[in-house]
C-alpha cells in the first residue's frame, strides 16, 4: 500500500507540475483529503492508519482527483483546503473572503513594535477585516489589546466569525461601512487593509475568477477605498495614535499625500521583496 500511496501522489504532483502549479501543492491536497497534516504525509504508519479508517482506497482518490482538477482550473489552493496560514495562525478562509497575504505579516510586525512602547491596555481598530488576520494575529501576540474587527461583507464576516470563535472570542466583531463605523469611539491603534488594486489591473487567475472584487478593487486609481479607510482613522485615532495601512506598491506617494492633512510621521515600508507596501503614520 505504501508505494501505491507514493506512485498516486507522485502522480498528483505531475499533474499540478504539468499545469504550471508547485508539486507541493499536491502535498498539501493528499493531506487535506486524507485530515492529516502536510507532514503526516511523511510518516508512513500515519499515512496507513488514515487510509484504514477511510477504508475505500477509491474514496481517496476520486476526492483527490477532483481537488487537483479544481485546483488546475485556478480554483485558490486555500479554498480547496479550507486554511490558511498567516503568522502563527490557522485560519479558515473559502469563498467570499480574500486569502491573507504574507506581505501583511510586515504590517503587524510593525504593529505590535508601536504597541510594545505603549503601557496599560490598547484599543485597536481592524477596518475591513476580512478573515481576520490581522486582528487576530494583534489579539493573540499582544493580549493587553482589545480588538475591534470592521467588516460590512456577509460572506467575509461567515470566516471572520468562525476565526473568532476558534482562536480568539475576546475580538469584538463590528458589522459596519468603513465609514459609519464606530462613532463617537476613540482608540489607540487602527490597522487597515483596504482594497487598493486600480480597477483596470490585471490579476492572476486564481484572484481574478475567485476572490471577491470587493476586496480587491479600489476604483480607477485604486485610492477610493484606501482615502475613506484613511479618513475614518483620523476620526477614530487619539491624538498620537497610530495607524499601519497596506496598499499598492505605487500608492506610497499618493497615501503620504492623503495622510499629510491629519497625520505625521509618515513612513513608507517596503515588503521582502522590497517594493513598497504599507505606510505608518501618527495622528496629529
Amino acid at each position: 500500500m505504501e508505494l501505491t500511496f507514493k506512485e498516486f501522489l507522485r502522480g498528483g504532483k505531475e499533474q499540478l507540475a504539468t499545469a504550471g502549479f508547485p508539486e507541493v501543492e499536491a502535498e498539501h491536497l493528499l493531506a487535506h483529503t486524507l485530515g492529516l497534516s502536510r507532514m503526516d504525509l511523511h510518516n508512513p504508519l500515519t499515512v496507513e492508519n488514515a487510509l484504514a479508517a477511510i477504508g475505500d482506497m477509491t474514496i481517496v482518490e476520486e476526492t483527490f482527483w477532483k481537488l487537483l482538477d479544481r485546483r488546475c482550473a485556478h480554483e485558490p489552493l486555500q479554498y480547496l483546503t479550507g486554511v490558511a496560514y498567516f503568522r502563527h495562525l490557522e485560519l479558515k478562509v473559502g469563498p467570499g473572503v480574500l486569502v491573507p497575504r504574507p506581505e501583511s505579516e510586515l504590517l503587524v510586525e510593525a504593529v505590535l513594535t508601536h504597541i510594545e512602547k505603549l503601557s496599560g491596555a490598547v484599543s485597536v481598530v481592524d477596518l475591513g477585516s476580512g478573515s481576520g488576520a490581522l486582528a487576530l494575529a494583534i489579539a493573540t501576540e499582544a493580549p493587553q489589546t482589545h480588538v475591534i474587527a470592521v467588516e460590512k461583507s456577509a460572506e467575509a464576516i461567515h470566516w471572520l466569525k468562525e476565526n473568532v470563535s476558534f482562536i480568539d472570542e475576546k475580538v469584538r466583531i463590528l458589522e459596519s461601512d468603513v465609514a459609519t463605523a464606530l462613532e463617537g469611539v476613540k482608540c489607540d491603534v487602527v490597522i487597515a487593509n483596504p482594497p487598493y488594486i486600480p480597477d483596470a489591473q490585471e490579476l492572476p487567475r486564481d484572484v481574478a475568477d475567485h476572490e471577491p472584487a470587493v476586496a480587491l478593487f479600489g476604483g480607477a486609481d485604486g485610492m477610493k477605498a484606501p482615502r475613506l479607510f484613511i479618513s475614518t482613522a483620523g476620526r477614530l485615532l487619539k491624538q498620537g495614535g497610530f495607524l499601519a495601512i497596506e496598499h499598492h506598491e505605487d500608492q506610497g506617494g499618493a497615501i503620504a499625500d492623503v495622510l499629510s492633512a491629519d497625520f505625521t510621521d509618515i513612513l513608507l515600508h517596503q515588503d521582502l521583496t522590497g517594493r513598497p507596501r504599507f505606510t505608518t503614520a501618527v495622528r496629529r
